[in-house]
């Protein structure tokens, strides 16, 4: 029997929770493109340090694809104190990003180090960076003003129109070749213009999706993101997505009740529920649960997401 090939794209936390869910579906060859382009916290220390690639998001996959929690991997996920703020020598460091930085140094790529670890931890699938090029992205704003860098891109309240690299940028074969054979391409979940669309933009990338016969699933948000999607629609996302290259066959968006109280706690930071605002689209539409809300918090849950996944099969 061949096993049907899953491809999630994306980065952050959404991600990593998309793979926690889907790496236990049976009969499956999973990887993760994951994009390397934050430059904020431990992450953007080290890449400006030893201008390596931005690990964060790789290191949160990881831990997610891991076969089962160890010791090794709630290592990877500790990070040093920093109780004065002056961010010196490891304080406010990630351990797993100390790891894959020496890592990287001990075998001279960043590929072989994500590699390795990934047999340390291992985890359930393949974790493939877009690219292994030290990358910037820049976004170009509703005012036609440019932010420079992921970290400060969200920052800034106006409303971003597209994503872009200031110079040429590689995908890694590994990834091209993925998207090339999957029988089923998911974007998210995730930011969208600082997640996901980072790894369609990269040219030989963006013509794989172009040229894949696989399905083309985005799962979209369940909430705003201030500073980056205000007052988006379902729609708003794909219509984003498309714009910058990505095909999109189909959708899929919680169908979930969020409590009032949680509603209200998220509207005073800005954020609203993402809904379905037109009633024809030339994709498919898929709601259904997605959501848990312990903690007073908005989260996807990995089971729910790896049911949806399951029927998308």
């Amino acid at each position: 029997m061949n096993k049907k090939k899953v491809v999630i794209i994306g980065g952050g936390h959404g991600q990593a929770a998309m793979c926690r869910g889907i790496k236990y579906i049976p009969d499956i060859d999973l990887s993760a493109i994951v994009t390397v382009a934050d430059d904020g916290g431990s992450t953007g220390r080290l890449r400006r340090q030893f201008h390596i690639p931005a690990m964060g998001d790789i290191r949160n996959v990881m831990i997610a694809l891991a076969d089962s929690e160890t010791l090794m991997s709630d290592l990877m996920e500790h990070r040093f104190e920093d109780p004065d703020g002056t961010g010196k020598d490891v304080s406010g460091h990630n351990l797993g990003n100390l790891i894959l930085t020496a890592m990287t140094q001990q075998c001279g790529s960043f590929l072989e180090a994500v590699s390795t670890i990934g047999k340390i931890l291992n985890v359930r699938g393949r974790i493939i960076p877009a690219t292994s090029q030290v990358i910037t992205l820049y976004a170009l704003m509703a005012d036609d003003v440019i932010v420079k860098g992921e970290a400060s891109i969200p920052s800034r309240e106006n409303r971003i129109r597209k994503v872009f690299y200031d110079s040429p940028v590689h995908a890694v074969p590994e990834a091209v070749k993925a998207v090339e054979e999957a029988d089923l391409i998911l974007y998210g979940i995730g930011s969208v213009f600082t997640s996901i669309l980072p790894n369609v933009i990269i040219e030989e990338i963006g013509e794989a999706l172009r040229r894949s016969k696989g399905r083309k699933v985005y799962f979209c948000n369940a909430m705003t993101q201030p500073g980056e999607t205000d007052g988006f629609s379902v729609e708003d996302h794909v219509r984003s997505l498309r714009e910058h290259g990505a095909p999109v066959d189909a959708v899929v968006t919680s169908a979930d009740i969020i409590p009032d109280e949680i509603l209200k706690r998220y509207a005073e930071e800005g954020s609203i529920p993402v809904r379905l605002r037109e009633s024809a689209h030339d994709y498919e539409v898929i709601r259904t649960e997605l959501l848990d809300f312990d903690g007073g918090l908005v989260r996807h849950d990995p089971d729910k997401i790896r049911k949806a996944a399951e029927n998308l099969l």
